[in-house]
């Protein structure tokens, strides 16, 4: 088995972070984190996935400014790193850190109110 797609991975997702926080100026574009990358085994496709900060709106404004930078992204990552073929990218909003904030609030929500019933 190959590990090659996994050391092309990490090398994206370094990058496409340094992209994002150091080239593109979209104003669209808020507080983005590069969550993971998933590259296909004949390394033609990688799906980005962005955990990005803010409610609702700011997500949608931001997949979008990303979708449009796809382009450009790919080729950044073309001329970083040395491959035969750059993969084609797609980005999908990555929600699980959001998830897991819901969830410990909600741990701590019922860890203060059990505490004080359980006084008795």
């Amino acid at each position: 088995m190959s590990h090659r797609p996994g050391r092309l991975a990490e090398a994206m997702k370094k990058e496409i972070s340094d992209i994002l926080r150091s080239e593109i100026k979209d104003p669209r574009i808020g507080f983005v984190t590069i969550t993971a990358v998933d590259v296909s085994p004949d390394l033609r496709h990688a799906k980005i996935y962005a955990s990005v900060l803010g409610g609702g709106d700011q997500r949608k404004a931001t997949a979008e400014a990303l979708n449009r930078a796809t382009g450009y992204i790919r080729s950044e990552i073309g001329r970083r790193i040395r491959l035969k073929h750059t993969p084609e990218i797609s980005f999908q909003l990555d929600d699980s850190i959001e998830r897991g904030t819901r969830v410990i609030r909600l741990m701590e929500e019922v860890k203060s109110g059990g505490g004080e019933g359980s006084s008795e």
